[in-house]
């Protein structure tokens, strides 16, 4: 079925939407995937250049298991996902001992104040191919300053108080992705919602009521398999619009019941990973794969069909797996192949594409702060680099001491940066 087609498919399944308390956030957390707006960019300055084992390391925690989420950071606590029992650290096992676990941590010495365990729901994916790369832990949680959210693929979405108990579990779907190759999109939250991609378990996008966990719309297109971007709220004019790439198009959905406000055309990719950024009423996409990357930039606020109408610039350039981040007037990106990227953001020119050298593989996106770019590498450690037309290396730190993957976009959280790998997490800053 063509895309043009499926978008007029879209099932809605409205209902109401409980009241909910307004958000008590303070300006130096990281509530969710990228931080604040799910954007990649924080306020937060004095954050060091350069550390490693005995260097800027306020404190370091082992985890329970691997996987691939970033953690996130409310007032004094620190949250984070990981798994155990089969597949990972644990070898390949038996599925029936697959657990997920969510993890508090002290924020001040990376004590684990408690741990959440979540048996799996089976049948799981195989811990085979590109699932072996990134594991069953791989949706960062979000958190509202009264629950944290995590979403556990097959096995739901799951909300907890602070100390740890659930509220709530609710079912998003029980399909495969793609080639088998997992869970992997995050939460993101409105006032009284939480939105899920779930186009891997269910091909669909579904928003939960925040207090109870009931569906209160979910927006699906059956075909459009292979996204794995996570949800960006954008605020329009005092409304707000939910944006997601999938692939071939970007979409904006409706918080009120999930229908497609506008729609832009794209590159079309087999699969669609990194989450869009936004600025100054234009939201930032990156597409495609290698051999057919592409970027795009459209205007907020259209109507049904925008591919010409709102559509600022398109270029052949992109990223498979990290997303961009918007500083000033510059787009950055690291690729999966560790080549930076900037282009300017009115007109998608490029400014340059240089290899950090001694990079290989990224998986995590680039995040922004203090005027530095944090790049963390999946085994050479975190480069960081100038925002901006000229491109320079400031550092590039690694803990010796760790040979795990490092797959996790870093967080920032009061001055400090928050690393984690299958092995530990990781609180970088001046003592």
């Amino acid at each position: 079925m063509q895309l043009s087609s499926l978008r007029f498919a879209l099932c809605l399944a409205c209902a109401a939407i409980a009241a909910a308390p307004a958000l008590f956030l303070r300006g130096g957390d990281w509530p969710q995937f990228r931080g604040p707006g799910g954007l990649g960019v924080s306020q937060e300055t004095g954050l060091v250049t350069t550390w490693g084992d005995s260097e800027n390391l306020v404190w370091k925690t082992e985890l329970p298991g691997p996987g691939t989420s970033s953690p996130v950071a409310v007032g004094d606590r620190i949250f984070v996902t990981s798994y155990s029992g089969y597949g990972g650290s644990a070898g390949r096992g038996e599925p029936s001992k697959l657990v997920r676990h969510l993890l508090c941590l002290d924020a001040k010495d990376g004590t684990i104040l408690w741990k959440s365990d979540f048996p799996a729901r089976l049948p799981e994916d195989d811990y085979a191919g590109f699932i072996a790369e990134h594991g069953y832990a791989s949706s960062t949680p979000a958190c509202d300053g009264k629950r944290v959210y995590a979403f556990f693929g097959k096995s739901g979405v799951f909300a907890c108080d602070l100390e740890g108990n659930k509220v709530w579990q609710a079912d998003v779907g029980t399909g495969s992705a793609v080639n088998n190759w997992g869970s992997a999109a995050s939460p993101t939250l409105t006032d009284k919602l939480v939105i899920v991609n779930a186009n891997a378990e269910s091909e669909s996008v579904a928003a939960l009521d925040k207090e109870t966990g009931k569906q209160v719309w979910k927006a699906q297109a059956e075909g459009y398999k292979g996204s794995w971007s996570t949800p960006v709220v954008v605020d329009v004019d005092g409304r707000q619009e939910i944006v997601v790439s999938v692939p071939g198009e970007v979409w904006s959905l409706s918080p009120k019941d999930g229908g497609i406000l506008w729609y832009c055309t794209s590159s079309r990719s087999p699969a669609t990973i990194p989450t869009v950024t936004a600025g100054k009423g234009v939201v930032y996409a990156l597409l495609g794969g290698p051999g057919n990357a592409a970027s795009l930039a459209v205007r907020t606020g259209g109507r049904n069909d925008v591919s010409q109408s709102h559509a600022v610039w398109r270029k052949n350039v992109g990223s498979y797996v990290p997303s961009p981040v918007l500083v000033g007037d510059f787009l950055h990106w690291v690729d999966n192949s560790g080549v930076a990227f900037c282009v300017r953001a009115d007109s998608g020119e490029q400014v340059y594409r240089e290899r950090v050298s001694g990079a290989g593989n990224v998986y995590a996106s680039v995040v922004a702060a203090d005027g530095k770019l944090f790049a963390v590498t999946r085994r050479n450690g975190t480069f960081v680099l100038r925002p901006g037309e000229k491109f320079e290396v400031l550092a590039s730190n690694k803990f010796s001491a760790d040979g795990t993957d490092f797959n996790a976009t870093p967080a920032i959280h009061n001055g400090r940066l928050l690393l984690r790998s299958n092995k530990a997490i990781y609180c970088v800053g001046a003592k």
